[in-house]
């Protein structure tokens, strides 16, 4: 069954090229639950057998994932700020936050913006997600598109490697991509310490 799926997606991203590689990624990078694990592995795939270029592939998973970053980043800005505004006026009292708590977020991603973002970019289940805080917050638009396509090109460019050196044996595969996730997600964690300490022993 694993078999017939993997060459269901060698088949559609190869009809769809780099534009399907972008589209696919940018809906992954966005609200719908599209795991980027499907997409990357099997274009990196293509890759190896010469129908597609590795560097190609990180190029338009890296761009995608930064256009749905963007997304979820300007659809909080716009429309976040006065839904949560307005929330907060009417029953924050009841959860005990107030209209200044949208004022500390807005303040927290002004000073840890940075981190944030490129962190939660390597962490399951938040990846998707950083995006609509740091649009609540305001954070500054280039340091947000910086640190989310940085965050990005490494997961993106760790699917791609794990593709293209392991291809088409889905056991290997499965087995490749959960040590990466768990590399990547370490190597995040640490990332988030070593700032910590820093900032920590500057202050």
């Amino acid at each position: 069954m694993l078999e017939g799926v993997f060459q269901f997606l060698l088949e559609t991203i190869g009809r769809l090229g780099y534009p399907g590689i972008f589209l696919l990624m940018a809906l992954e990078s966005s609200f719908f639950p599209f795991p980027s694990e499907v997409v990357i592995p099997p274009a990196a795939y293509l890759a190896a057998r010469g129908e597609m270029s590795l560097a190609g592939v990180v190029a338009a998973g890296t761009a995608g994932s930064l256009a749905g970053a963007w997304f979820n980043y300007f659809l909080a800005l716009k429309l976040g700020r006065p839904a949560l505004r307005g929330f907060l006026r009417r029953y924050g009292r009841y959860l005990f936050l107030s209209e200044g708590a949208l004022f500390q977020v807005e303040d927290f991603f002004a000073r840890h913006g940075h981190i944030s973002t490129f962190v939660g970019r390597l962490l399951p289940g938040i990846r998707q997600y950083i995006s609509l805080p740091a649009g609540l917050g305001r954070m500054n638009p280039w340091l947000f598109s910086l640190f989310t396509a940085l965050g990005a090109g490494i997961w993106v460019t760790v699917l791609a490697l794990c593709g293209y050196l392991v291809g088409k044996n889905q056991e290997l595969l499965g087995r490749t991509l959960h040590r990466a996730g768990a590399g990547v997600t370490l190597f995040a964690l640490l990332c988030l310490g070593l700032y910590l300490w820093f900032h920590y022993r500057k202050k």
